[in-house]
């Protein structure tokens, strides 16, 4: 199923049909309560997870005032929707068997019975190989299909329209697809898993518009640095650091959305990056308050979260857009 228009055409659309009309139902009284919801992790000044904090562990802020916390859970086997989305553009041919084993592997070992996962490749284009699903065997199968889809540059009509520049990899219009298509209607932890070099090229939309979808989901990105050093010998131009993309589009967007940025080389593989963000997705806490400030304008409200230990930091997502609940 091809979702490189869904950009401007919105081609994923969800359908539903009822073969009978619902019974009637006696009148129920709806009561709306303004709660705002941040899942977030904490480690070490080693690096390590710290999985038992309290309530009285933490401080919210929002735009710089201190919010009462109402609700607190450590959340380790709440269920999760999760979207992984492989780059399978020129520089990463060589690396794509790697990334459909490990990928698999991770599959299997993090889905659990009321998880869902969905999975897109992209490249010049960007396509849905496995809607969502709960089976690691469909996913499988959808690893199956991970093929090079790398673009031929120049201009004119193409599946992500460009103008003035190559089509190569349009990270940005698959995270904001991911984000708008996919899990925007969802409820609950939802994350985008991002595995590539971190070099968009041909995308339609920018980066502060990908990432602005991503935080109007409530998703948390996580992002794997991925690079074959080989794909980018002898390129020049200010993208390129030590021989290979820079990666601080990725920084920006999981550390904005609460995620993190893993890096895979030599000493740290692809395997070991999936065990950490297995070991991340289940070791997380939930923190929730009514904002003081209750007006809804579609503004962006600055959040920060501190730990009682100074030597503990959190991961959390920087903000949040104060909409009303129809208009998410």
């Amino acid at each position: 199923m091809r979702i490189a228009r869904a950009v401007s055409l919105g081609s994923l659309t969800l359908s539903l049909a009822l073969a009978q009309p619902a019974p009637e139902q006696p009148p129920t009284i709806k009561v709306e309560v303004d709660i705002v919801n941040i899942f977030c992790s904490v480690r070490d000044k080693r690096g390590g997870f710290v999985g038992n904090l309290t309530k009285d562990d933490f401080t919210v802020f929002e735009d710089g005032k201190q919010q009462t916390i109402r609700y607190f859970t450590r959340e380790t086997d709440l269920p999760i929707t999760l979207g992984m989305l492989v780059d399978v553009s020129g520089s990463q041919e060589r690396l794509i068997d790697t990334e459909r084993n490990a990928a698999s592997q991770f599959f299997s070992s993090v889905l659990r019975k009321k998880d869902m996962a969905f999975l897109i490749s992209f490249g010049a284009e960007a396509e849905l190989l496995q809607d969502l699903t709960n089976s690691s065997r469909l996913l499988r199968s959808g690893l199956d299909q991970l093929r090079l889809n790398a673009g031929v540059g120049g201009f004119g009509p193409g599946p992500v329209p460009t103008i003035g520049q190559p089509r190569g990899t349009i990270l940005f219009d698959a995270v904001y697809l991911a984000a708008n298509e996919k899990l925007r209607g969802e409820v609950g932890r939802k994350a985008i898993v991002l595995i590539t070099d971190g070099i968009d090229q041909g995308s339609r939309l920018k980066l502060s518009e990908a990432l602005n979808m991503a935080q109007r989901a409530d998703s948390i990105i996580y992002s794997i640095y991925y690079v074959d050093p080989s794909a980018y010998r002898g390129r020049g131009g200010g993208i390129w650091i030590g021989g290979a993309p820079s990666n601080s589009d990725l920084k920006r967007m999981s550390e904005e959305t609460g995620g993190h940025l893993f890096h895979v080389d030599r000493k740290h593989t692809l395997e070991d990056a999936f065990k950490e963000l297995q070991e991340e997705l289940r070791t997380q806490y939930s923190i929730g308050y009514t904002p003081t400030n209750e007006n809804k304008d579609g503004g962006f409200r600055k959040l920060e979260i501190r730990a009682r230990d100074k030597d503990q930091k959190v991961q959390a997502r920087k903000g949040y857009f104060a909409v009303k609940p129809e208009a998410r």
